[in-house]
């Protein structure tokens, strides 16, 4: 995976409440063998008239949120089905990071093990960056993982928490088996000391 350090970009807000993972990655894009193409099934209702064409009103087709590498969205973001298709989409759409009070549980999960970064926030605050960003002059902003801030374009810096194992394996770029293989000399000796108190395993 794509090691997630300090990363600036524009943010966009989709602050709509329990936006499913049928909305992010409609059925029709679940056929396919393999991940190709899901970049285009990403919130496809929303981005794209019935004629095909781009939808000018929803705001990942305006400027200067055609460039998105945040979104900033509403609580109970990613219920519904465990798609992971729509956090495949969202990384091939650029998506780096989530913004938001709360996600449902497996959509974190999925997140996490392709290596795009959700922060939680109260959602106060999470309304406040939202409309912040709502301006084009003020879209962009910095995440740093490693010093857990969010830095917005007036210097103002938003401190967030996260599991260490999670942010460990964001900023190394590492999904599950590469976790694992961090620990190779913890389990070979595991394997070892066990084999000794256990020989009849051998």
């Amino acid at each position: 995976m794509q090691p997630f350090d300090s990363i600036c970009g524009i943010a966009a807000p989709l602050l709509a409440a329990n936006v499913d993972t049928d909305v992010i990655m409609p059925k029709q894009f679940l056929k396919g063998i393999d991940r190709s193409g899901l970049d285009r099934g990403v919130f496809f209702d929303l981005r794209f008239l019935a004629d095909g064409q781009p939808n000018p009103d929803f705001v990942l087709n305006q400027e200067p949120w055609r460039r998105t590498r945040f979104l900033v969205v509403g609580p109970n973001f990613g219920c519904g089905s465990s798609r992971e298709h729509a956090v495949w989409g969202l990384k091939q759409l650029g998506i780096r990071a989530l913004i938001g009070s709360s996600f449902a549980g497996i959509f974190f999960d999925n997140c996490q093990r392709n290596g795009v970064l959700l922060i939680q926030l109260p959602e106060e605050q999470v309304q406040e960056i939202g409309r912040r960003v709502s301006h084009a002059d003020d879209a962009e902003l910095c995440i740093d993982l490693p010093a857990q801030q969010i830095r917005l374009r007036n210097g103002q810096s938003i401190p967030f928490e996260i599991d260490p194992l999670r942010k460990e394996a964001l900023v190394l770029g590492l999904d599950a088996i590469g976790s694992t293989l961090q620990r190779t000399a913890q389990i070979r000796d595991f394997e070892a000391g066990h084999l000794q108190r256990n020989p009849w395993l051998a």
